[in-house]
């Protein structure tokens, strides 16, 4: 089979404003086609053969790992993502690939301790350029991980970089929203032009919008498994409420388990449905041609209804008052912090040793006393870490380690 022929059938029954494998901008490190995959099917058979997809085992998503073996991490959430932005995809015949490939590896760059960690290491890199979990995303799959012998990073293909930095929208621009950009996207940047000003594709943006219903229903799920509020707290709530009665009406006396279970999977069917519904109309009066116009259209097309949309801030907001904010996580995120900050300041100077593979260019920065990069090597080197990773180091540097609990 010839790669022409592979990616023809590949190409069959998408959309003519889909993203076209064949026609890839290509890799910052030219290499041999693959005889039997597209580029995006390369992308994210190696996004998934990478460190960081394992680690993300160990990533809190919002309970850290020791608390319960049920409640979601970064990789089973990524995992759920990545099974919406596919039936987006499929629904728009977009490459679902792609889609995937971003699902899978939107939450690389993300800490130990979820945003508790990334806020925490923002923090102490203030002085360094910052910390931001997208832009450490981008380093980890062009640089820090370091799996082939011909190049640092996965190489990947244009198209999914550009959906890696880009799926929440512009960065610059009059479509951008004004945030500063971080240092390390606009350094690779200059190597590898991104188009930083304009929208990325349907794909990307599906991989997006699966995120927002993904953990906005999942979050429900793990916060009612964790006790931190109540079937009945969400009577009144947009979707979930409706949900609820919905369910209790059809099945009197249904457990707690299964009663959540049903609320959650309608959510997901109900915004789903909304999403395929408005970007039909969005992009029905676009009448895109190509992928082209899709970037230079000025707005995301993929979108919640405007009703849809009310609901799903609702949601946002009672998870944040009643989850992200609870007491009992709040305490669990200052443990973190703590452990966060022991670590950096125990590695930056010095006083704690990293791995070898990371002491080479620590000891070439301390000698050419470069603050910022000693204090990247070490930002990567704990941002890397999977939580019980972090907490084991911290409990073989110092005599107490929180609980975070």
């Amino acid at each position: 089979m010839t790669r022409n022929i592979f990616d023809q059938a590949a190409r069959a029954g998408l959309a003519s404003y889909a993203v076209n494998a064949s026609e890839s901008r290509g890799r910052l490190y030219s290499e041999p086609d693959s005889p039997t995959r597209t580029a995006y099917q390369r992308d994210r058979d190696r996004i998934i053969h990478s460190t960081a997809f394992r680690r993300l085992k160990h990533k809190t998503q919002v309970f850290v790992y020791h608390e319960g073996d049920h409640f979601r991490t970064r990789l089973t959430h990524s995992i759920e993502v990545s099974q919406i932005a596919r039936a987006l995809a499929r629904s728009f015949r977009l490459d679902e690939d792609l889609a995937e490939a971003l699902a899978l590896s939107h939450d690389f760059g993300h800490t130990p301790f979820g945003h508790t960690g990334e806020d925490e290491l923002d923090l102490l890199m203030a002085d360094y350029g910052g910390f931001d979990h997208n832009a450490q995303s981008l380093r980890i799959v062009t640089k820090l991980e370091r799996r082939y012998a011909e190049f640092d990073g996965l190489n990947l293909a244009w198209e999914t970089l550009d959906g890696l930095v880009k799926h929440n929208g512009p960065l610059t621009g009059p479509f951008g929203d004004g945030s500063p950009v971080p240092g390390p996207i606009l350094e690779f940047n200059e190597l590898f032009d991104l188009e930083l000003d304009r929208h990325s594709s349907l794909e990307a943006q599906c991989a997006a919008i699966a995120d927002d219903i993904a953990y906005n229903a999942h979050d429900l799920d793990d916060g009612l498994r964790a006790g931190l509020f109540s079937l009945s707290c969400m009577e009144d709530l947009p979707l979930a409420g409706d949900f609820l009665h919905e369910v209790r009406d059809r099945y009197p006396g249904l457990d707690d388990s299964r009663t959540t279970h049903e609320i959650v999977r309608r959510q997901i069917t109900a915004m789903v449905e909304d999403v395929i519904a408005t970007v039909t109309k969005n992009v029905g009066d676009l009448a895109p041609r190509t992928d082209r116009d899709i970037r230079n259209a000025g707005r995301t097309l993929v979108t919640f209804s405007p009703g849809m949309a009310q609901s799903e801030q609702a949601i946002k907001r009672f998870l944040f008052s009643h989850m992200y904010r609870a007491p009992s996580v709040m305490k669990v995120r200052e443990e973190a912090k703590q452990v966060i900050r022991d670590l950096f300041n125990a590695y930056f100077s010095g006083r704690a040793k990293m791995p070898d593979e990371w002491c080479l260019d620590w000891n070439v920065a301390a000698d050419r006393l470069d603050e910022s990069k000693r204090a990247r090597l070490v930002c990567d080197f704990l941002a890397g870490m999977t939580d019980r990773y972090a907490i084991l180091e911290h409990q073989r540097l110092f005599d107490v380690t929180p609980q975070l609990r």
